[in-house]
């Protein structure tokens, strides 16, 4: 095979990120924009030694899978990857990436519960960031990142976002050209407008939240900005300045100005009263989060008779902790975010819940903590990354009954598995969640059970009692 060669293809499978799979002549070759039961007139554009990347060059024959795309970013955002199918055959796609991922990579054989699907494949974001950069004619516009790059693709209306938040994002952008404020430069380090944040409560409906990330704290401009967003849209009820000077591709900076209004806005999770800043986490899908943190307590078996102490680890605001702290003896919530502390602890005195603490530390070092007792069950909902084997190691020399896992990455998950199988626990059950419909991204529930007794080594225990 060579490069720019015209190839005739049989998609067979998709891939996690989203790409087509089929082989010719024996070669794997991967196409983005392609479905299951496609034949394709491709072009090869890459090749390596066993495998091979092309791009559609010709529709031979649809896949029965295949709907019409309705956003014209499609293909140039790395937003979605599965607008051209249908959501049925997303969903049976996304199952297998999980299922691949625990069997191919953790060697686990489980329990594989049914996907579960979002309630709205559109609109389901409660959070937006929005980079803002200049085109070839100098004009300041708004956009998301093409895929694997910083190249910002325009965008007018995202279909993941609500509209409210493509309606203010544009006023933004109109509003910061008439008060000559400078779009940031990433390849040259200059100008001031970074990225625009957004974010709505759901449950609530109370309130929403802006902030506005700059290169340079002081523009005297953003003030007058922000009084222009609340007057013109009053479903903002806080404008928060973020200044991040760094070159990073981080989004938020250390430093916060609150221009006007609250710099936090509240909604409502499994029934338990948050507050949200700016850097809390808060999963984007409100609806199908509910549903993954009620999958959590039932695989937890959390009874309030047997009063059980659950360690929530990277619990953000506490959300999940909290839903929970009613039936369950004691929660510890532990984080590394302090802002996310401050909302939790918030969170549980705006709820009426005495049995909660949270500690502002980093998972990965979790056994600097050197808790005295032991939990009866441990909750862990880490980054894409996963977590650390420090992290896994100290987990288990704790012995819960039970560790539940929620993950956003299934082969981080799958890995992280492993190790505690490898520890003395056994995973019991997985479960696909849709969190983010048109993605390729999935999340998924996992049980473990401990199956051996594993040794609490001396020097993790002191005087800190839970």
């Amino acid at each position: 095979m060579e490069k720019n060669e015209i190839i005739t293809l049989d998609i067979t499978d998709i891939t996690n990120e989203g790409f087509g799979f089929g082989k010719y002549n024996g070669m794997a070759v991967f196409v983005p924009l392609t479905a299951i039961g496609d034949r394709i007139s491709a072009k090869v554009v890459k090749v390596n030694k066993s495998y091979a990347y092309a791009k559609i060059e010709q529709l031979l024959l649809p896949s029965p899978d295949r709907i019409e795309n309705n956003c014209p970013a499609f293909g140039k955002c790395g937003g979605c990857a599965f607008r051209h199918i249908s959501y049925e055959a997303e969903l049976r796609a996304k199952e297998s990436f999980v299922k691949d991922a625990f069997v191919k990579i953790g060697g686990l054989n489980t329990e594989f519960l049914p996907i579960m699907p979002s309630d709205d494949i559109d609109r389901y974001r409660n959070k937006l960031e929005m980079p803002v950069g200049v085109n070839a004619e100098g004009e300041m516009y708004c956009g998301f990142y093409a895929q694997r790059s910083h190249r910002i693709i325009p965008v007018s209306d995202c279909l993941l976002q609500p509209e409210i938040f493509s309606e203010i994002s544009r006023f933004i952008v109109q509003k910061a050209k008439a008060l000559k404020i400078s779009a940031y430069n990433e390849e040259r380090h200059e100008g001031v407008l970074r990225h625009i944040y957004l974010r709505k409560a759901v449950n609530k409906r109370d309130g929403g939240l802006c902030c506005v990330i700059v290169a340079k704290r002081n523009v005297p401009e953003f003030k007058r900005l922000a009084r222009e967003i609340t007057a013109q849209f009053p479903e903002i009820t806080g404008v928060v300045l973020n200044i991040n000077p760094e070159r990073t591709n981080v989004i938020l900076g250390e430093k916060e100005i609150l221009l006007c209004g609250k710099s936090e806005i509240s909604d409502e999770m499994c029934g338990v009263p948050v507050v949200i800043s700016p850097k809390a986490f808060y999963q984007v899908n409100t609806k199908a989060a509910e549903k993954i943190y009620r999958k959590a307590e039932e695989f937890a078996e959390i009874d309030k008779p047997d009063g059980k102490v659950i360690l929530d680890l990277y619990c953000g605001a506490g959300t999940i902790g909290l839903s929970m702290a009613k039936k369950a003896g004691k929660i510890i919530g532990v984080e590394v975010i302090p802002e996310a502390v401050e909302n939790a602890k918030a969170n549980a005195e705006k709820f009426g819940i005495s049995n909660a603490e949270f500690i502002c530390a980093d998972a990965g070092e979790i056994d600097k903590l050197k808790l005295s007792g032991k939990p009866d069950v441990i909750l862990l909902d880490p980054p894409r990354k996963g977590c650390g084997e420090r992290t896994l190691d100290f987990c288990a020399s704790l012995s819960p009954a039970r560790i539940v896992m929620i993950s956003c990455n299934p082969a981080t998950a799958a890995r992280d598995c492993k190790r505690l199988s490898e520890l003395g626990f056994r995973v019991n059950a997985v479960q696909a969640f849709d969190l983010f419909p048109r993605t390729r991204h999935v999340e998924c529930v996992i049980l473990l059970s401990r199956t051996t007794q594993t040794h609490i080594p001396t020097s993790h225990i002191t005087h800190r009692s839970i």
